[in-house]
């Protein structure tokens, strides 16, 4: 049986200890499923994909009940960097090759919509997410820069996006109180938020908007068939549709599924508050980094003027014990001069990636959807897959199928040799970058 991440790193029913469980707008806790019930809509998941969904299911009318087996936002959605990036997992010179033209211009499109759907959701349910435009993407390596530069130039000549300029490396060392970077982009039509109070935003909005929301009620089987059925320890739920929202928490739900989205875990920490100045020092603008390396440091300042910085994966499914040692050596690479700060928040977190690094789109069975393996870059393309799996559960299922089309593959292995290639592969490219490859 494919193991379940649910229950390996977490305590149950209660949030991580991060910054982002620490200044949260909480809700209470939902109830746990119990007996038999009926839906015209089922979610399983309640983090942005299955949220979202549910929302702009019930805004068409119909009736739609979540599970969440942990705590609404309790996963991935509340725990990472919370960039609202730019574009599609790959770039759009990528996705021409892999999908052709018309399909890579539909992808930039729904990237774009994406965007959009976190700032307006944001302001038309009165989502306290602190979001703010911009992220930078800088490189480790000098032969990067001309790349990164030329696909900026690329964007704005033939998708008409301009809201990304060049920085050479003096502009990079002003903008970052380091000299390690080579050079970049800022792309101020990005954006970053509170990830955790969007989700938990998204919940209100739904329960708002009619949906049923049950915490603490894992799914431990599906029976395909019309009704399909839902099983949890205490109670069911007969559906007409189901969408399958769970990511790198899957567990042993959908085999076909779980073979092309591989759970990896990744970290963050919260520095002692370093007061405005020294936040500044730091990061001279309001806005989120993401480098270039395989092993991806991302970062960015808190309200409360901290370094929330996320860098360092494992890949075994346990956490380490000391996240704040393994996080601290990466950090300490760009910014020396934090050596003796304090690191009052650690945690990690479980995201779901592919072979190509693009989210999977199923249409499991007609009336089963799932959407998943956002593979790091999850917090705007999650919230949008939600909308247009409820769009196609309507039976406008053009952007669905758009995304259903990009080709994903199954980890090569089998079940048994899956995990194991992985790690593999992960591990010779951690080495590159730690060499200088």
């Amino acid at each position: 049986m494919a193991l379940n991440l649910l229950h390996a790193n977490d305590t149950a029913g209660t949030y991580p200890q991060s910054w982002y469980a620490a200044t949260a707008d909480t809700l209470p806790p939902f109830p746990t499923l119990e007996g038999d019930h009926s839906a015209d809509v089922c979610v399983i998941g309640g983090g942005f994909t299955g949220l979202s969904a549910a929302l702009h299911l019930a805004e068409r009318g119909f009736r739609v009940t979540l599970l969440e087996a942990q705590r609404m936002g309790w996963g991935a959605s509340g725990r990472n960097g919370g960039q609202v990036g730019s574009g599609q997992r790959r770039d759009q010179m990528e996705l021409e090759k892999m999908v052709g033209r018309d399909d890579a211009r539909h992808l930039w499109s729904l990237s774009q919509d994406a965007k959009a759907l976190v700032k307006s959701l944001s302001e038309t349910h009165g989502i306290d997410c602190a979001h703010k435009p911009g992220v930078a993407h800088v490189d480790w390596k000098a032969g990067d820069v001309a790349d990164e530069h030329a696909y900026a130039e690329h964007l704005a000549k033939n998708y008409g996006y301009t809201k990304i300029k060049p920085l050479d490396r003096a502009a990079v060392c002003d903008l970052l109180g380091t000299d390690v970077y080579h050079g970049g982009t800022l792309d101020m039509g990005a954006a970053h938020i509170h990830p955790l109070n969007f989700a938990l935003g998204l919940a209100r909005a739904a329960q708002k908007a009619g949906v049923t929301l049950y915490e603490q009620s894992e799914v431990t089987g599906i029976q395909q068939g019309d009704p399909v059925t839902i099983n949890t320890a205490k109670g069911k739920i007969s559906a007409s549709h189901l969408v399958i929202a769970c990511n790198a928490y899957l567990g042993g739900l959908h085999e076909k599924t779980a073979a092309r989205v591989m759970p990896i875990n990744n970290f963050i920490v919260a520095t002692e508050p370093l007061g405005q100045d020294g936040a500044e020092a730091l990061i001279a603008q309001d806005v989120a980094i993401a480098d270039s390396k395989f092993v991806v440091n991302y970062y960015r300042r808190s309200a409360d003027h901290r370094l929330l910085f996320g860098g360092g994966e494992t890949y075994s499914y346990r956490f380490p014990k000391d996240i704040r040692a393994l996080v601290r050596k990466p950090m300490l690479e760009i910014y020396p001069q934090l050596k003796d700060v304090k690191l009052d928040y650690a945690w990690g977190g479980t995201l779901g990636i592919t072979v190509n690094r693009m989210p999977y789109f199923g249409r499991i069975a007609p009336n089963i959807l799932t959407a998943s393996g956002y593979s790091g870059h999850g917090v705007a393309l999650a919230t949008l897959a939600g909308r247009i799996t409820a769009a196609a559960i309507a039976g406008q299922a053009e952007d669905f199928d758009v995304m259903s089309r990009v080709p994903t593959i199954p980890f090569p292995g089998g079940r048994t040799l899956r995990y194991p290639s992985l790690v593999l592969a992960m591990s010779w490219y951690a080495l590159r970058d730690r060499f200088g490859l």
